[in-house]
């Protein structure tokens, strides 16, 4: 029987390790806004996590059942963002946590339900699983009405994930969508009632936590570097992680 243990309880992020699932919860209920305390604690637990052998799967969810994110604290952007170098610091900030989760060499899983706007949607985008309520989620990047634009590489993902068609209607139009229809294109894996969410996405997390950590790793590393590459590139990126987990030299065939 796995041991449940707390590691900390702060005000913006809540961190659990649960026998190699790191929890990361927003602590923000109802509507967990992505506040500048939450993003850099989020960083930091990024960083360690990567680091830490023990962790090998990585859940990121909202606390409550209501939202799991609206996206960032816009007044604390408007009054707060000189004191950080100003908002492209804040948003260069952003970018960066949300590459290093994407790019992390463990799965990292996100619930979807109630309102996941703006950021409340991108963070979840760089995520490698994507699991949503079966009623009552509004998932979006309405940034356009607000008069701007998806600031946290929203665009480029949700095209990569659902196509340049979809991720356009979804954009141009502001639209909201359900739990059901995210998963009809495409963009989350799985839906599930709101009751029974939180615990199949750690479910789904201890499953990929006992997998052989380097195929994982290996296997992430194609896959994301795959959107990035030539085929040949990604042909030979396989060929260098069949190594890495043999622990010889890469052996490359053909032109």
């Amino acid at each position: 029987m796995s041991e449940r243990v707390t590691e900390s309880s702060v005000s913006a992020l809540l961190i659990e390790n649960d026998d190699g699932v790191l929890t990361l919860t927003n602590n923000d209920a109802p509507l967990n806004r992505m506040s500048f305390e939450y993003m850099d604690e989020l960083e930091s637990a990024i960083s360690r996590a990567a680091e830490d052998t023990s962790v090998r799967a990585i859940v990121i969810t909202g606390a409550g059942d209501v939202n799991f994110s609206v996206g960032m604290n816009l007044k604390q952007l408007m009054t707060g963002a000189d004191d950080r170098g100003g908002i492209e610091a804040v948003l260069d900030q952003r970018l960066r946590v949300l590459a290093a989760i994407e790019g992390l060499a463990k799965p990292v899983i996100a619930t979807l339900y109630g309102y996941c706007l703006g950021g409340g949607l991108e963070l979840p985008l760089a995520c490698h699983f994507r699991l949503a309520a079966e009623k009552g989620a509004r998932i979006g990047l309405p940034e356009l009405d607000l008069g701007t634009v998806p600031a946290w590489g929203g665009t480029a993902r949700l095209t990569r994930c659902v196509g340049r068609d979809r991720a356009l209607d979804m954009i141009l139009r502001a639209k909201k969508i359900s739990g059901p229809e995210a998963h009809r294109i495409g963009l989350v894996n799985e839906v599930h009632p709101m009751s029974e969410l939180k615990a199949a996405a750690h479910s789904l997390a201890q499953e990929l936590a006992a997998m052989p950590p380097k195929a994982i790793e290996g296997v992430l590393r194609c896959v994301v570097g795959a959107e990035h590459s030539t085929l040949d590139e990604a042909l030979a990126e396989e060929r260098r992680m069949i190594a890495f987990i043999e622990k010889r030299r890469p052996v490359f065939t053909g032109e």
